[in-house]
């Protein structure tokens, strides 16, 4: 019995590692995909461990509003997932975009994600 446990959670284990599709060097999930304003966004980026990686810069971006933030990456010792948060979005249909960048700069991989944000109608 202690065995099959035992294997059982190495096969999860292994399926965590490897949820990320081959090629893919980053994924994200935001949440909610739609909410009331003002909103609070959660957004998780899942970095492949790279020893180019050097930053991330999550946008959240409408017709009327823009907000980024931007976090700097140890290379291969960065963590795997980064939590970011935005705060107070107003309504508007945003394009959530993360982009992974070497240390020169240039961007090594570009990932997007539609939330919408709808207005509650009080008054």
């Amino acid at each position: 019995m202690r065995a099959r446990t035992i294997l059982l959670g190495l096969a999860m284990g292994a399926l965590a590692a490897n949820s990320m599709d081959a090629g893919e060097l980053m994924t994200i999930r935001v949440s909610p995909a739609v909410c009331f304003a003002p909103a609070n966004l959660v957004v998780q980026a899942r970095i492949l461990s790279h020893a180019e990686n050097r930053s991330i810069q999550i946008v959240a971006e409408s017709d009327d509003f823009y907000r980024s933030s931007e976090l700097q990456l140890d290379g291969d010792r960065a963590p795997r997932t980064t939590r970011f948060e935005f705060r107070s979005l107003p309504p508007g249909t945003y394009e959530v975009k993360a982009t992974l960048r070497d240390e020169s700069g240039h961007e090594r991989a570009a990932v997007r994600q539609q939330v919408n944000v709808i207005t509650t109608g009080a008054r």
